[in-house]
């Protein structure tokens, strides 16, 4: 079976490792780098070990329309699978889009209530139950970026979801006192886990800054699978 045979190396299975379980029901985790860098290839790999494994995952996105992101999905899966001499990935990706839901807003346009209304619908309706959520592009700067990620934190406990954020962060911006960029620092009690791209030579370190003591992982920036460091 295609869905056996290709071995992805996927970053959930590795951090479940070095966190001793995977994200609680409504715990936060955060992929934090500069623009460019790889917060969505990240993310995109997080959700593929999920979907792989039969579980539903909501993508909602704030920066790329639909077919974007679902290009950004077969894209990673291709090119992982052509890691694996695995050449045709349709069946498995026809399978696999039935665990994903994908929704974009407008960043002025997007709020805890609008999407918690999205999502009733969806469930009321029988027609997607979510079991992991991603966010990508929330802008962290925003003033109102707490009272936000509050009203989404209890969102996701009420539909006990674990949820992974992407954070922009500057290069000329230096970190605080407790090494964490100032775009997280005012939020950062809501989140279990923060990981850190950071580009270091050939390759994209993965750094843990919260709730993961030791993680050997990098980001390649040839193919932006995320692999071992060894």
């Amino acid at each position: 079976m295609l869905k056996n045979k290709l071995v992805l190396r996927n970053p959930m299975r590795i951090l479940n490792q070095a966190v001793g379980a995977p994200l609680p029901p409504g715990g936060f985790g955060a992929v934090l780098a500069r623009a460019g860098v790889g917060k969505t290839a990240f993310l995109v790999q997080l959700a593929l070990d999920s979907l792989i494994e039969g579980r539903n995952v909501l993508h909602i996105s704030l920066n790329d329309p639909v077919q974007k992101v679902s290009l950004w999905y077969r894209e990673v899966l291709q090119t992982a699978a052509a890691g694996q001499s695995v050449r045709e990935i349709a069946p498995l990706w026809e399978t696999l889009q039935h665990h994903l839901f994908i929704m974009t807003f407008r960043v002025e346009g997007f709020s805890a209530p609008r999407l918690e209304e999205r999502m009733t619908d969806l469930t009321a309706q029988g027609i997607f139950q979510p079991e992991l959520l991603l966010v990508d592009g929330l802008p962290f700067e925003d003033p109102a970026g707490m009272s936000t990620l509050e009203a989404l934190k209890s969102l996701a406990a009420r539909f006990a979801l674990p949820a992974w954020f992407t954070v922009r962060t500057h290069r000329h911006e230096s970190p605080g006192a407790d090494g964490l960029p100032p775009q997280i620092q005012p939020v950062a009690g809501l989140f279990d886990i923060l990981l850190q791209l950071s580009p270091e030579g050939s390759s994209i370190q993965v750094q843990p800054v919260r709730g993961v003591s030791e993680l050997s992982l990098v980001l390649d920036p040839a193919t932006m699978l995320v692999r071992d460091n060894g």
